[in-house]
């Protein structure tokens, strides 16, 4: 049988004799190279930007930066794994001239360039910008959990505190019966017995102790839970209903190239608060003072959505399903019609309801309106399964809310972009954070770097899909 044969290992090879031979002319590592090269390290305010004479040499941070974008791009994160390439991998030897840092130094520069770090990515998106690579047109928003250096065992709240100290309380009297039990006997094997079951008490009333003082810590603050590992993560729901430790990943996404304009680290459970935000950062980018944006119903905060359209951005965005009259068989509030004229609602049997008074309720102020001939109507039990008369309450935004809804309405195709647009860019930056899908790093600002160089790599990934290196190089150029 005839194979292939390769070459014997005594035998002598001719390589190349450089190493740029290795690399062809349209590899990605040729464009991480020139962008690098061109930024303004010293600006970007990166350690060891300016060289001391005297001591030990440091590592240029262009070659480091090179490192660090390289292995991002290449799926490998871990200092150490980037030390065992940077002996090995020969484009990782072209791109960082045949250095290999140790694994600490590698650490070390991530850890104390955090925000030089996000500025550089904050630079290649305005350097796509100025390719035309942004439609900036219509943005997709959207929020995805990834974990944290911190498993559920290091992280306290109030509800899990009170339950493990609930179960060590029972088991105290478990032991203390037995004890009880075994005192009614004189049987050596017994007395061996009680003092084992004192000794057990004696420790998990120790740990009793110690639970106690961590549920007073976790009571007084505001967000009643401690993570022990990385203090800035928080415990959160995640998909498929479990709960685990973790920060929420925002974007915001061109619909244009499905390219990234914004990626920020917030360590809140839910996306309610983070509309505006988002939005504002994403227009400052594109440098827009109007701005469509869409998201799903997790960002469904009637403030937010009211600054959003104030500064000028139009949101299109569902109203979320839960708490609908229509869910027990019952009108819904769209089918009440509301005069502004006369300041009342008219029910589906052509009866007012008029305004009753003014109260605060999460955070906004509503105006509560009732309707007084509930009593002998002919369809009130579609309208109301309570014994007092229906009431709707009016939201000082509902003006504005009832606008944002109608659009949504009207342009369904548009929330079919969206998830178009973002879902898959968290599927991609997932995917390359492996089975784990976890940060690496520890505290909100480091975590916020880590999540930068991701989002800054499938930037580079979709911008050479796009346009291809040479082109990209030449560019750079230009720009």
């Amino acid at each position: 049988m005839r194979y292939k044969e390769g070459f014997q290992r005594n035998q002598t090879v001719l390589f190349p004799e450089t190493l740029d031979e290795y690399i062809n002319e349209d590899n990605l590592i040729r464009f991480i190279d020139a962008y690098v090269e061109g930024l303004d390290i010293k600006e970007l305010n990166f350690t060891y930007c300016e060289p001391k004479e005297t001591g030990r040499k440091a590592y240029d941070p262009k070659i480091m930066l090179k490192l660090y974008i390289y292995g991002y791009l290449r799926d490998i994160r871990s200092s150490r794994r980037l030390e065992a390439e940077s002996k090995r991998n020969v484009e990782l030897m072209w791109l960082i001239q045949k250095l290999s840092p140790d694994f600490k130094t590698i650490a070390d520069f991530r850890k104390d360039n955090t925000e030089a770090i996000k500025k550089v990515f904050k630079e290649f998106t305005l350097l796509c910008k100025r390719l035309g690579l942004f439609g900036s047109e219509l943005v997709a928003i959207d929020g995805s959990k990834f974990k944290a250096v911190n498993s559920k065992d290091n992280c306290y709240t109030v509800n899990n505190l009170k339950k493990d100290i609930k179960e060590i309380d029972n088991l105290i009297n478990e032991y203390i019966t037995e004890i009880k039990k075994t005192d009614k006997k004189e049987s050596k094997l017994k007395k061996i017995k009680e003092t084992e079951l004192k000794e057990k008490i004696k420790k998990i009333k120790k740990e009793r102790k110690e639970l106690s003082k961590i549920l007073e810590e976790v009571e007084q603050n505001p967000e009643k839970q401690k993570s022990l590992i990385d203090p800035d993560s928080r415990m959160m729901k995640f998909s498929g209903k479990q709960f685990d430790v973790g920060y929420n990943g925002q974007i915001s996404v061109d619909t244009k190239h499905h390219m990234i304009v914004t990626a920020e680290i917030t360590n809140e459970g839910n996306d309610l608060k983070q509309l505006n935000s988002i939005t504002e950062k994403t227009k400052t980018i594109l440098g827009k003072k109007e701005m469509k944006v869409v998201c799903d119903s997790g960002y469904f905060n009637e403030k937010e959505i009211v600054n959003n359209e104030s500064s000028g951005s139009k949101c299109y965005i569902p109203a979320p399903k839960k708490g609908m009259k229509k869910a027990d068989g019952t009108f819904g509030v769209e089918q009440f019609k509301y005069n502004k004229k006369k300041d009342v609602y008219k029910c589906p049997n052509k009866k007012e309801l008029t305004y009753r008074g003014t109260f605060k309720k999460q955070e906004r102020i509503v105006r509560n309106y009732e309707c007084s001939e509930c009593n002998g109507c002919p369809i009130r039990e579609k309208c109301t399964k309570s014994k007092s008369n229906r009431y709707i309450l009016r939201s000082e935004y509902a003006e504005t809310i009832n606008k944002v809804k109608k659009r949504t309405r009207l342009n369904k195709k548009i929330l079919k972009k969206r998830s178009q647009t973002v879902e898959h860019v968290f599927g991609t930056l997932k995917s390359w954070m492996g089975y784990r899908g976890g940060f690496l790093l520890k505290g909100l600002e480091k975590v916020s770097c880590e999540f930068s160089l991701l989002a800054m790599s499938y930037n580079i990934k979709r911008s050479v899909n796009i346009l291809g290196v040479k082109r990209l190089i030449e560019a750079l150029k230009v720009a």
